[in-house]
């Protein structure tokens, strides 16, 4: 195993200030406010914080950069943007509200050179390629199996899975968000086929998305792929679970399982 430490990252699916849990991107419900949760989980020591303004693309407006400052005042962790993002000056607006890096995803594969204007103008370290799957089948088309979809999986694109997240990466996206639409938000694990597929035709950390339900699927993740970091937002927060977990907790175990983990912050609960 790459003897990196793996990062735990909290993603929040947000509509207007409120972060929202869906299931296979529908039906989302609404679960809490969007700065108070990430004062939280930073307290409990999460890596990292990605937040996604998830109507901003499909309703054609560019995202709420009030909601961003609030959010971004309360964690001192690497904070991850996304949604409506068209340009190299939208992108700028949120690194100056707040994060440290930008997430693009529908907008990246209508204008795939919006990854290569990020990487130029920010560092490709700050540009980072969120990409909705859905297993299809191999076909000539799709050489592995898996569909690229945009505007939270209401549009289907015919692109393969595998040569957009090698495309991306080859633009100057710095790491890579696999989100899983068959997984999403079901807790039934991830879908390790097609992260470890994309973790090995690209040469950028892998984060994986959509899945997460118990303390094995984290486990399973990091022992049967490459993956840098997973998304463990329903684990933390989710009311389809009969009890959610604390970052200390998952953290414990993975360690208890020769896993490297990075340290909680001093914010944080001690590891």
């Amino acid at each position: 195993m790459n003897g990196l430490s793996k990062r735990l990252i909290a993603c929040f699916d947000v509509v207007g200030s409120k972060v929202t849990k869906a299931e296979k991107f529908q039906n989302n419900i609404h679960i809490g406010d969007a700065a108070s949760m990430a004062k939280n989980l930073y307290a409990q020591g999460i890596d990292e914080i990605i937040f996604y303004d998830i109507k901003a693309s499909a309703e054609k407006r560019k995202l709420d950069v009030a909601v961003v400052e609030s959010v971004g005042k309360e964690v001192f962790v690497p904070f991850t943007v996304g949604g409506g993002i068209r340009s190299v000056a939208d992108m700028y607006s949120v690194l100056k509200a707040g994060s440290e890096k930008i997430s693009i995803d529908s907008m990246a594969v209508r204008n795939p050179e919006l990854i290569r204007a990020g990487a130029k103008a920010f560092g490709r370290q700050c540009i980072v390629l969120s990409i909705q799957v859905i297993k299809r089948g191999k076909s000539p088309k799709l050489a592995s199996g898996y569909e690229i979809a945009i505007d939270g999986a209401r549009i289907f694109t015919g692109k393969d899975a595998v040569d957009w997240a090698k495309q991306g990466a080859d633009l100057g996206a710095g790491e890579i968000v696999v989100n899983s639409i068959d997984r999403d938000g079901t807790c039934s694990g991830y879908d390790l086929e097609i992260i470890e597929a994309i973790a090995k035709a690209v040469n950028v950390p892998v984060i994986a998305s959509g899945g997460a339900g118990s303390l094995e699927h984290v486990s399973l993740l990091f022992t049967k792929t490459e993956a840098s970091a997973a998304i463990i937002s329903s684990m933390l927060y989710s009311t389809r679970l009969s009890r959610n977990f604390s970052v200390h907790e998952i953290k414990e175990y993975l360690v208890g399982k020769n896993i490297p983990m990075r340290a909680c912050h001093e914010a944080g609960s001690s590891s």
